[in-house]
């Protein structure tokens, strides 16, 4: 790619009246202050007593020109939305965001294109990229050489074109990509035998120089690697934390060039927060004037754990919440724990995202758990009734990828957002009466705008008692994402609902 530039003209346009070498004034919506200067200046002329007024017409011309100008210039990237920041906005306009894809890695797939394509199809706009190559058909970050040994200070351009593809293309259809730039998975077990930080398979140190071992046999989960220990604040590891760092910087250097992306610095980690806090303030300090938003996802379960303060304590440090590992957690509690979250931050209110929701029936040892498809999909949906900014379904076995009931969840809470903004509505389960456990889930605007959901079958009673109105009811079934029967219900009293099917449905009541 060339770089052209545009040579401006020194030359200032003037117009003579007796004797005077007037400055124009320029109807651009770039000129506003430079005209009002311009206008004070001829108010001293002689002749102003005709002129000003015509000049005052152009100049407020001039400076509307400006005010347009600068509602189309609101800043376009990703962001939490300044009217309301438990939400994101992007290209100065609100967004929920909902995804599911079929790779950790997505910028390795080799299908990318139609994959986003299909996601876009139904109405998605949110995807999960890690940084990972363990797949036996991944690119390396790294350059390897004719003896099958990375070279760690050279790149190999075919995996960071895949990024920037990834990255471009997502950025074509309105997708916001949330990064991970380390994965505890990458680093262990067997991974770590083809890994290119293993100094076996590297020219640039050895066991000894690294303070690396061969083998790391047990579960990432423990943090025994040392590769998680290299700040200096921890270990010190000026020999390894060099080639941490560059990798940082080389997908910065591509990563800011789109306004697209949201940052997490681990998938799941269980590591120790002077980890977490380096890797923020690097990030944060090698991104100079350009603004990024970013978090760390912990892994314990337990949303009340110590963990996941070093987050919600520190909203200086991080712009965003992500709590994907509470859909380990099923049903009743899934939604208590969220709620849980939300009332903490109330305060300084942040996004709280979801970028992995786990459950499959094709996961055989979480079926026992009950984390299946129908978890998956209650999560889901109670993710965004609850007030969660973005939610998107885990890849294949662990959770349903791009598949029918993904693609159905996504296309019933857009048909929704069709009629209702979720920003709008609150969660209100204290309107709720007769009601079982997980048996239904209420988020609504009191008097206006109530969004019932059924995981399956049940009947509920809806309070209505002081809204003597009359309101009409939609039902939309996720299985086929499609609006059913309209009901009108009487207000000025407590309504039984129950829903036409026990495949999971929900309601839209709104006031006629």
């Amino acid at each position: 790619m060339t770089a052209t530039t545009m040579k401006r003209s020194t030359k200032r346009s003037h117009k003579t009246v007796k004797g005077q070498n007037l400055p124009r004034l320029n109807f651009t919506s770039r000129s506003c202050h430079n005209n009002i200067r311009i206008y004070q200046n001829w108010k001293k002329l002689p002749y102003s007593s005709f002129i000003l007024p015509l000049c005052f017409l152009f100049l407020i011309t001039s400076c509307n020109n400006k005010i347009e100008s600068k509602e189309e210039q609101l800043p376009t990237g990703i962001q939490p939305w300044s009217e309301n920041p438990s939400y994101w906005e992007y290209q100065g306009k609100p967004v929920l965001l909902l995804g599911a894809s079929d790779n950790d890695n997505l910028f390795q797939l080799a299908h990318l294109k139609s994959h986003l394509d299909s996601l876009a199809l139904v109405g998605g706009n949110y995807i999960r990229n890690t940084m990972s190559d363990r797949d036996e058909t991944d690119e390396k970050a790294f350059y390897k050489n004719e003896k099958g040994k990375y070279d760690l200070e050279q790149w190999n351009p075919k995996y960071w074109q895949r990024f920037e593809n990834l990255l471009q293309l997502a950025k074509e259809r309105d997708i916001i990509v949330q990064i991970e730039i380390w994965d505890r998975f990458d680093h262990a077990r067997e991974q770590w035998q083809t890994d290119p930080y293993n100094p076996k398979n590297n020219v640039n140190y050895t066991y000894e120089q690294a303070s690396l071992d061969s083998l790391y046999p047990d579960h990432p989960g423990q943090n025994k690697q040392p590769f998680f220990f290299t700040p200096p604040t921890l270990q010190n590891n000026k020999v390894l934390l060099k080639y941490q760092e560059a990798f940082v910087e080389k997908l910065l250097s591509i990563s800011l060039q789109y306004n697209n992306v949201l940052y997490c610095l681990d998938n799941e980690t269980s590591g120790v927060e002077e980890w977490a806090s380096y890797w923020a303030t690097f990030l944060r300090d090698k991104s100079g004037d350009t603004n990024i938003n970013m978090t760390e996802m912990w892994d314990h379960w337990d949303l009340t754990s110590a963990e996941h303060k070093r987050t919600l304590d520190h909203p200086e440090k991080y712009d965003f919440i992500d709590i994907s590992q509470n859909s380990h957690k099923i049903e009743e509690e899934n939604w208590n724990n969220a709620q849980y979250v939300f009332a903490y931050i109330t305060e300084r209110p942040r996004p709280v995202n979801s970028v992995k929701i786990y459950g499959s029936d094709a996961h055989q040892p979480w079926l026992s758990r009950g984390i299946s498809t129908k978890h998956a999909v209650s999560t889901f949906i109670r993710n965004i009734l609850g007030g969660f900014a973005s939610s998107r379904f885990h890849r294949p076995p662990h959770g349903l990828g791009l598949s029918n009931w993904s693609m159905q969840s996504i296309k019933t809470m857009r048909k929704i957002e069709e009629k209702v903004k979720l920003w709008d509505l609150k969660p209100m389960m204290e309107n709720l009466s007769d009601r079982e456990e997980n048996e239904a889930f209420l988020t609504g605007k009191s008097g206006e705008t109530y969004l019932l959901y059924f995981p399956e079958g049940g009947e509920v009673k809806l309070d209505l008692s002081s809204y003597p109105q009359q309101f009409e009811l939609n039902w939309i079934s996720l299985e086929e994402a499609n609006w059913g029967k309209r009901i009108l219900l009487d207000g000025g009293d407590k309504r039984s609902i129950a829903p036409p099917v026990d495949s999971g449905s929900l309601a839209l009541i709104q006031v006629k």
